[in-house]
């Protein structure tokens, strides 16, 4: 009887997603960048786009340019988050720095990733209390900074914790009080503000990782699946306007697809909004 109800519960759950696929309206805007790289939005849904040399750019939603920060040294950001409600933060593997800008684009704080314990950071997000999480593939471990004071707050060795062959990390990021960690080859591994591992979602991709409310979300061929972190349920919201998108990032009433070299930015669906 109890497995009887939980094969009700869940045909019942995949049916009303199956309902609600996503139906958009004429884009918002479109936006041209050459060798664009990475995109984030901020809580007023503003658009941060990086570039292959490390040029971050500022749009509203409308498409139009507000802002431009060139580095003086150019290089590669693996990193570019705008969700923090005050900061920019940018991590630059190939550099072996962070940069944390304010919303204008000014820089506030950059310094070098290399201290006495930390000799390969490969991918790094900025974390509550100021606090940056770093992936050291030198000795895979997760290790927390105080990039104020500069020191070393914890390390945490996860070869044996994560049981997987292939460790390399493409992003870690932190979202309410959770830390992500992708792994294409084996899948997220999500942790807790401690840096303590919870539990692992079998999501392998090569796409910057996508939250919306309790939710992760990604681009799969045509279509736009998505993974419940409450209920750990996949589910598939159906075609999306075009089958050239890469990668999403969703924003307050706001959604953006990434093509080769372009953004485009739709209204958020209703049948997004209405998920819990």
């Amino acid at each position: 009887m109890r497995f009887f109800l939980i094969l009700v519960l869940s045909f019942a759950s995949s049916a009303a997603f199956s309902q609600e696929r996503l139906e958009f309206k004429t884009p918002l805007a479109e936006i041209s960048i050459k060798e664009l790289d990475q995109v984030s939005l901020d809580t007023r849904d503003q658009i941060f786009a990086s570039t292959a040399s490390g040029d971050v750019f500022l749009f509203d939603k409308s498409g139009k340019q507000l802002n431009l920060f060139s580095p003086p040294r150019q290089a590669r950001i693996q990193q570019l988050e705008a969700s923090w409600t005050v900061n920019i933060f940018t991590f630059s593997a190939d550099l072996q720095e962070y940069r944390v800008m304010d919303r204008f684009l000014n820089p506030i704080a950059e310094n070098s990733l290399l201290l006495d314990n930390i000799i390969l950071p490969k991918a790094a997000t900025l974390g509550n209390n100021n606090v940056i999480w770093v992936w050291d593939e030198s000795d895979l471990s997760l290790k927390s900074v105080d990039y104020i004071r500069k020191l070393i707050l914890q390390s945490q060795p996860l070869n044996l914790i994560l049981d997987s062959e292939d460790l390399r990390v493409t992003e870690i990021r932190e979202f309410k009080n959770r830390l992500f960690m992708n792994v294409p080859g084996s899948g997220i591994f999500i942790f807790d503000n401690q840096g303590n591992f919870l539990q692992k979602a079998a999501i392998q991709i090569e796409q910057r990782m996508c939250y919306y409310k309790e939710h992760l979300f990604w681009i799969d061929g045509k279509n736009l699946k998505g993974y419940s972190l409450t209920s750990q349920a996949f589910f598939d919201m159906g075609k999306l306007p075009t089958e050239n998108f890469e990668s999403v990032q969703i924003g307050q009433e706001i959604i953006t697809f990434v093509e080769k070299e372009a953004i485009k930015v739709y209204a958020l669906p209703e049948q997004l909004k209405r998920i819990k």
